[in-house]
């Protein structure tokens, strides 16, 4: 790796030396404050430099692109792993959490996601997976305090252990049938008369587990509720967004880099469109655990930006991508909300302890409703015209079967997401006293809902920047 790379690496640099420093560091200094404040500049500055930092390649050692579109998702998850750890500072002090790993290890994690997201070979797609699944294995279960989380550490563990396989001998798979690492040079050496070699099949089957596994697509979503449920609220907050974001990113950046050969596998794929939206929706009318009710919601979600995959277009990628940053962003804030109200690892999780809050906390409550409204395609939110986007795209790739059906699960999301509001509404003079928020808490909150509202009254801003940046 020579000069020019690493000046184009400088972001992921930041982030990976910034994530040491604060582990060694925190072996010896305990305080949380300055640890996580130190970790939230080093997010920051790493979002700077790739903003203001122009790349002088084009690529880096031959695995990873340094161009708008990488450099896009490097500055979202940056901002996104600061977002995280703004909240997690009470929850660090309260839980007596080791600052130090905890803060290196937001960072790694948001390190994998800007690599993923910016992969040019398979073994690129591989590295950037692996590193930010192995910081949320930790993650997962840092709260030795509590057994819910050691038991949803263990099962991320399990079946990020049997994605991982599926994904590295997928990759095998692949390189054995086009004898290239690089995406460009492997897709094209996959296919012969436009169609799919036997064996470049099978590699991309075995990758399409693998991914299904990461971004919770029917059936290899079943680990998500347990998960979402016992994993501490901050940590889910990441992995809800960032760990699909990123996933979705790098489709979108594989199909937008030439012709994937996945035209064979595209019956499959609407399938497991359908069934991943038809039966998140379904399974989401049935919970009564908030945490688990937005695990099903996420679930919905990715069978959603499925459809705008399967489009194959220039729309649909364009409207997928603005369906990644505007899905985060609702989500994040969700389970930002959830924390805030959170006093020494008491939350509300049932649907019966969110009975009357809205009333006992006015501000939260509406910021809640506003986020769940974009979670469920409501206008004026952004989530509104991230729907429409992806649908109307599958409606002019003549996908109007698909479209429907993505449309009637969406149609049934409102019941989920409703049930909360009402329930959020409902005259409780019991209703139990909660965590007021810390200031930086409130702010998580105002961003993310200021995001979801600003993108809907105006999403050409997103659009417009995401034409641009689009490979």
């Amino acid at each position: 790796m020579n000069a020019m790379e690493l000046i184009a690496l400088t972001p992921v640099l930041i982030l990976t030396l910034g994530a040491t420093t604060l582990l060694m560091v925190g072996a010896w200094h305990k305080q949380v404050i300055p640890l996580v404040t130190g970790g939230i500049i080093v997010a920051l500055a790493a979002a700077g430099a790739a903003l203001l930092i122009q790349p002088p390649v084009a690529e880096i050692a031959g695995m990873f692109g340094s161009g708008p579109y990488a450099r896009f998702f490097t500055l979202f998850w940056a901002l996104s792993a600061a977002l995280v750890l703004a909240l997690s500072i009470r929850y660090i002090h309260e839980q007596t959490i080791p600052a130090g790993e905890y803060t290196s290890l937001v960072l790694f994690a948001a390190t994998g996601m800007a690599l993923l997201s910016s992969a040019t070979s398979l073994v690129g797609i591989f590295l950037g997976l692996e590193a930010f699944t192995l910081s949320f294995y930790i993650l997962i279960a840092i709260n030795r305090h509590c057994d819910f989380s050691a038991e949803a550490g263990l099962k991320y563990l399990v079946m990020g252990a049997v994605a991982t396989g599926f994904m590295a001998f997928g990759i095998g798979l692949l390189y054995a049938c086009s004898g290239s690492f690089h995406l460009p040079e492997a897709l094209h050496g996959l296919q012969t008369g436009g169609a799919l070699r036997p064996w470049g099949l099978l590699g991309w089957g075995m990758l399409l587990v693998a991914i299904g596994f990461k971004i919770s697509l029917v059936p290899f979503h079943l680990w998500t509720p347990d998960v979402y449920q016992g994993a501490p609220t901050p940590v889910v907050s990441f992995l809800a967004t960032g760990s699909k974001g990123a996933v979705a990113a790098a489709l979108i950046g594989l199909f937008a880099s030439g012709p994937s050969g996945w035209g064979d596998m595209t019956s499959l794929l609407w399938i497991l469109a359908v069934l991943t939206m038809l039966v998140g929706a379904l399974c989401a009318l049935m919970q009564t655990h908030i945490k688990r009710l937005l695990a099903y919601s996420s679930v919905v979600h990715m069978g959603t930006l499925l459809v705008g995959l399967l489009c194959q277009s220039r729309d649909g990628l364009t409207a997928g991508v603005f369906y990644v940053v505007v899905y985060c962003i609702a989500s994040l804030g969700s389970f930002a909300l959830i924390a805030s109200l959170a006093d020494h690892g008491d939350e509300p999780g049932a649907l019966a302890d969110w009975r009357g809050l809205g009333y006992r906390y006015p501000v939260r409550g509406g910021v809640l409703t506003v986020l769940l409204l974009s979670l469920a395609g409501m206008p004026p939110t952004a989530g509104f015209m991230a729907k429409f986007a992806i649908f109307h795209a599958a409606i002019q790739a003549d996908l109007l079967s698909l479209a429907l059906l993505g449309i009637l699960a969406s149609l049934i999301s409102f019941a989920f997401y409703l049930k909360v509001i009402l329930t959020l509404f409902t005259p409780n003079e019991a209703v139990a006293e909660r965590h007021s928020g810390t200031g930086l808490e409130h702010t998580v909150l105002a961003i993310c809902v200021t995001g979801v509202l600003l993108f809907g009254v105006v999403p050409g801003l997103l659009f417009d920047l995401i034409g641009r940046i689009l490979p």
